[in-house]
């Protein structure tokens, strides 16, 4: 199929070239020029793994283009994607300034029937408002159908998961519409769930709220642990072998960050408070990662007698998570932020990102980082940090305090060379 799709962020640009990589010819355009003209030059503007790749195989061979015409690529395309950020409102509800413009834009093209997917996380019951809105601008309901078709890519590993998706939710009453949506992914295998638009809306608004409530669980029970002198490791093993439960995201640490947990939780909240339906249980769960850092800020104030102007904090890691190059809602920012007003000396390392923060020096590597300091804190379990030469780091280090955020390192070989290993809910 030709397929445009309207947004080149980082679920726009995945989408298009995974679309791409499938066999349909794809226009990926974006209003940004200097974007677009980068894209067109192979220069990618986000860092994921095996993303330039893809991108540059499929522009040499003419199944990719990038275009900043947003009308053109609506006229010649007969699925018309919908790819832009959806940013927190000042309330935390979903602003949805990108998705009006682009419907707008829309608008003013159509002139033959378009399957209008909603990739976009919105919240619930937009896809009924953009159909009344595309109808209210003067669209015959026959020229369209709006499906929504949310995506579940976790930063760092978004191409893999877009090839083994766990499911593929439409959502669509049509059932061409469904159908047509449902051949885009041929030739990935994975379970295809078709319900209602609002259903679809929020089973990913749903996912990801869960996510984070499995996460601030586990973070405040590791707070637990720490209160028994219980090691959260062994706990978060037993409770995740339970079928019901599961393993995954049963991993103590700082708190969660990035695009997609802390904006989706408040917007949740945001929609069902519009509805008089608060939720309180998400309401927690957004205050424990909240006040996370500061649980460990104040462990460590404990450790070294006081966080001043004479004691020196190195920090290694910057991003979100490890393999992106992603600082939205980044707790590792968030914990150097907090550990500047303490007024500590702090030095920092990430092997992608050096945001400028108040207070804190950047270093050149994870060694530079801490020459002389009193405690290392791994904010971002970036495999580097993990694989690190701890002999060498004791060596650099005026102190012995290895404060693991993450819970990612090996502790027997820090300890081993000497240092002291203080994790997350740990013995």
């Amino acid at each position: 199929m030709n397929i445009g799709i309207i947004g080149a962020g980082y679920v726009g640009l995945t989408t298009a070239a995974v679309l791409a990589e499938l066999g349909h010819v794809v226009y990926c355009v974006d209003r940004d020029k200097e974007k677009v003209e980068r894209l067109n030059n192979g220069i990618i503007p986000i860092y994921e793994p095996g993303l330039e790749e893809l991108v540059d195989r499929h522009r040499a061979g003419n199944r990719l283009f990038f275009r900043d015409d947003v009308e053109e690529t609506v006229r010649r395309n007969e699925v018309i994607m919908i790819a832009v950020g959806t940013p927190s409102a000042t309330d935390g509800s979903a602003d949805l300034v990108f998705v009006r413009s682009v419907l707008n834009d829309i608008a003013g093209a159509l002139s033959d029937p378009k399957i209008i997917i909603m990739k976009s996380t919105v919240p619930p019951g937009t896809g009924e408002w953009a159909e009344s809105f595309l109808i209210e601008k003067g669209v015959s309901r026959e020229q369209f159908e709006v499906v929504s078709n949310p995506e579940f890519l976790r930063e760092g590993t978004a191409i893999y998961d877009t090839f083994h998706p766990d499911r593929i939710v439409i959502g669509t009453q049509n059932e061409a519409a469904a159908g047509i949506v449902q051949s885009l992914y041929s030739g990935i295998e994975a379970k295809t769930i078709i319900t209602g638009r609002t259903e679809a809306e929020l089973i990913k608004y749903g996912s990801n709220a869960f996510l984070a409530t499995k996460l601030s669980f586990i973070n405040e029970l590791a707070r637990v642990c720490d209160a028994f002198g219980a090691d959260i490791m062994d706990v978060a093993k037993g409770i995740g072998k339970d079928s019901r439960i599961g393993e995954k995201f049963l991993q103590a640490g700082i708190g969660y960050g990035g695009s997609c947990l802390p904006k989706d939780v408040q917007a949740l909240m945001a929609a069902a408070a519009s509805q008089n339906e608060p939720l309180k249980l998400l309401q927690a769960v957004a205050e424990v990662n909240d006040t996370q850092l500061d649980v460990y800020i104040r462990k460590l104030e404990k450790i070294l007698g006081g966080l001043d102007g004479t004691k020196h904090i190195a920090v290694w890691g910057a991003t979100f998570k490890e393999n992106t190059d992603d600082l939205r809602y980044s707790r590792a920012v968030a914990l150097m932020e907090g550990l500047a007003k303490k007024d500590c000396v702090l030095t920092a390392y990430d092997p992608l990102a050096a945001p400028p923060i108040t207070g804190v020096e950047w270093k050149e590597s994870a060694l530079a980082a801490v020459e002389g300091a009193d405690a290392v804190i791994i904010a971002t379990g970036w495999e580097e940090f993990i694989r690190a030469d701890w002999e060498q780091v004791a060596k650099r280090m005026r102190g012995s305090v290895v404060l693991d955020g993450r819970n990612v390192l090996n502790r027997k070989a820090v300890e081993e060379a000497g240092l002291r290993y203080v994790g997350v809910g740990r013995l």
